[in-house]
């Protein structure tokens, strides 16, 4: 009996052939699904790739980065396209200024600050941002912030240095105060001279932040579609991304690291700053990525509140001045390329797409190394 039983349990040669050509066949089906995104990339680029070679074979490459001449409608047409770059690098920035900022500061308060009920609310909330239509953003830039801006742009740039500036300053005078009582702990009484340092850094931090909404609460703003609209409320945009993302890094970090770390006698600030934060940097950085990626491919809220000018602002990190950004032109101009004939004005903007795909494809890929080296330093 037992002989039967073993007989039963002995895979025949046509069975286990079948075995084996189902599982490549269910491994080459799975394989083949997860290779479609890298299909549709591939696809992507040579389509955009395909109509923007033309124009480089025509019109030539010095011209079209170098130039700051933009008549794609002229006689004869001048495609100089480094205002339109220039503008959409100063929105970009100008949003991370404001998102990443506020986003990493909003994301520790959720994982380590605020109680459990308080950030069970809070945080739906801040992801809400991201289910409102980027028109709607465009429409309250254009109708509601543009106005503000103009009539009253010294006081929103001022109250934009506390607001921006105010956790990264925060957070510089924990870091530097930590530095120094370090530096101090053999020579002076910590307790001492932490009473001492931590207020004179905060003191310094206030009164460089005064001074500069001072300066800033007298400007004046001629127009207020320009690319400190824009890049405001694109940061506002990021934001959901930047929050949502990091919390999520900063979670991940574990309680046990946080236990070990007060164990050892180090504070909240200390553990934030120097275990946890370092802890979750890979998390934190995909998540600023994500933000600027956010920011550097939306089309309707620069469309609509950018001011659309082709022109270099003066000087050239003025965000106050109308621009233009590469989205915006691609949209913007279409409808007005000859489809059928393929003109250069239709091969131009091709040539931005691809641009604008490769500059994010760059940054994907920046973004892994930079993670995969940050995650080695770390062990994991």
């Amino acid at each position: 009996m037992s002989e039967t039983a073993n007989k039963s349990l002995i895979m025949s040669d046509a069975a286990s052939r079948r075995q084996w050509i189902s599982g490549l066949l269910g491994q080459g089906l799975l394989f083949l699904i997860t290779s479609l995104s890298t299909f549709a990339v591939f696809f992507i680029f040579y389509f955009i790739l395909k109509d923007a070679i033309p124009f480089f074979k025509l019109e030539g490459i010095r011209e079209f980065f170098t130039s700051s001449r933009w008549y794609p409608s002229g006689n004869p047409a001048e495609f100089g396209a480094l205002p339109i770059f220039t503008g959409t690098a100063l929105v970009t920035l100008g949003a991370i200024v404001v998102a990443v900022p506020l986003g990493i500061a909003a994301s520790v308060c959720l994982s380590d600050l605020l109680p459990f009920n308080v950030r069970q609310i809070v945080k739906p909330v801040i992801e809400i941002l991201a289910a409102i239509p980027s028109v709607a953003y465009g429409f309250f830039a254009l109708v509601v912030f543009a106005p503000l801006l103009q009539n009253h742009g010294g006081a929103i740039l001022s109250a934009g240095v506390w607001i921006v500036l105010g956790p990264i300053f925060a957070l510089l005078t924990v870091v530097l105060g930590d530095l120094i009582l370090d530096k101090l702990r053999a020579k002076a009484n910590p307790k001492v001279a932490g009473a001492i340092v931590f207020p004179a850094l905060g003191l310094l931090a206030l009164l460089f932040l005064y001074r500069l909404s001072s300066q800033l609460s007298g400007v004046e703003i001629s127009s207020g579609t320009n690319a400190l609209n824009v890049s405001i409320i694109l940061g506002i945009m990021a934001l959901p991304t930047v929050v949502s993302v990091s919390e999520d890094a900063l979670q991940a970090a574990g309680r046990e690291l946080r236990e070990g770390s007060y164990a050892l006698g180090a504070t909240r600030a200390e553990t934030i700053i120097k275990t946890i934060i370092p802890a979750s940097i890979s998390g934190i950085l995909a998540a600023v990525i994500l933000g600027v990626m956010r920011a550097i491919g939306e089309t309707m809220v620069v469309w609509m509140a950018s001011g659309n000018a082709a022109r270099m602002p003066e000087p050239i990190y003025n965000m106050l001045q109308p621009i233009r950004t590469l989205t915006a032109t691609i949209a913007g101009d279409m409808g007005e390329a000859d489809h059928v004939t393929g003109s250069s004005r239709f091969h131009v903007l091709f040539a931005m797409a691809f641009c604008l795909l490769a500059f994010s494809f760059i940054m994907n890929l920046a973004s892994e190394i930079i993670v995969k080296r940050s995650r080695k330093k770390l062990g994991k």
